[in-house]
């Protein structure tokens, strides 16, 4: 098990792990270490039990406080004929503003959450397991500023069975990432 501040999370490289990961999740983390983007020990991942992987539940099952637990949800917009996709990474102590920054963001007129089906087709991710990495070639992936401060965050693997662990920060350096201010708000109390 590899030090992390989830001690319920059993941890090790998740490329020592490849089961715990979706095929484009695994394949994405490849290429960030072969690449030499991130050290092979900075993707972590860990076995959870599939319905307790809804972020809510997990936070509780495996006591991962909410503001070090990331979201990844897929929003899409149209824009003269053309689709607009992108990732969104929030905390679950927050909410996705998809009607405000999210839709500016992506210049749409309408911004609306994407099918689970077609988020699970698309992505070749079981939804409820989603993550920003591996999302398909093209998609944006936003990552509010809070998840790239808010140190190790706990995030989907591609699959329900697992979770991915990783430094927030490590977002900001990633290609194709956009660390953005507000994307999302606090919770109405």
């Amino acid at each position: 098990m590899t030090d992390t501040p989830f001690p319920r999370l059993d941890t090790a490289p998740a490329l020592d792990r490849p089961d715990l990961l979706a095929p484009p999740v695994r394949e994405a983390v490849q290429r960030l270490v072969d690449g030499g983007l991130v050290a092979s020990d900075a993707v972590l991942s860990a076995p959870v039990d599939a319905d307790e992987s809804d972020t809510a539940r997990s936070v509780v099952a495996y006591e991962i406080p909410p503001e070090q637990a990331a979201n990844c949800v897929v929003v899409t917009g149209r824009r003269d004929g053309e689709e607009r996709v992108a990732a969104l990474v929030v905390l679950a102590s927050t909410r996705a503003d998809v009607n405000g920054v999210a839709r500016r963001t992506l210049d749409v007129r309408r911004c609306t959450f994407m099918d689970r089906p077609e988020v699970a087709e698309r992505t070749g991710m079981e939804y409820g397991g989603t993550g920003p990495l591996g999302v398909p070639e093209g998609w944006r992936v936003l990552v509010d500023r809070r998840v790239a401060e808010a140190g190790p965050v706990v995030i989907g693997s591609g699959i329900r069975a697992s979770k991915v662990v990783v430094d927030g920060a490590l977002f900001a350096g990633l290609p194709g990432v956009e660390v953005v201010d507000g994307l999302a708000n606090d919770p109405p109390a």
